[in-house]
């Protein structure tokens, strides 16, 4: 995947060229040379925007064996009830 680096004034003169590189990967756009907007092919778009239904597909999912969740154990003690 290559990123692709536009400022805001080459983006108008080439839309068309910025369009291409989205085939590449991502296309960042800059106003006064920060980041401002990012253009996306929409195949990436639909693959970043994907929603996950339930806890077993998110487990699921690619990468998530290298995920560290280690939480800490819940120290649930009883106290006396005072019924007065």
């Amino acid at each position: 995947m290559t990123i692709t680096t536009l400022s805001s004034r080459e983006f108008n003169q080439g839309a068309s060229e910025a369009k291409r590189a989205t085939d590449r990967g991502p296309v960042f756009i800059t106003d006064r040379g920060k980041p401002a907007h990012v253009l996306l092919s929409f195949a990436d778009y639909q693959q970043l925007t994907k929603q996950r239904r339930n806890i077993a597909d998110a487990l699921a999912m690619p990468g998530s064996a290298t995920i560290g969740f280690g939480p800490p154990r819940a120290a649930i003690q009883s106290r006396p009830v005072d019924f007065s």
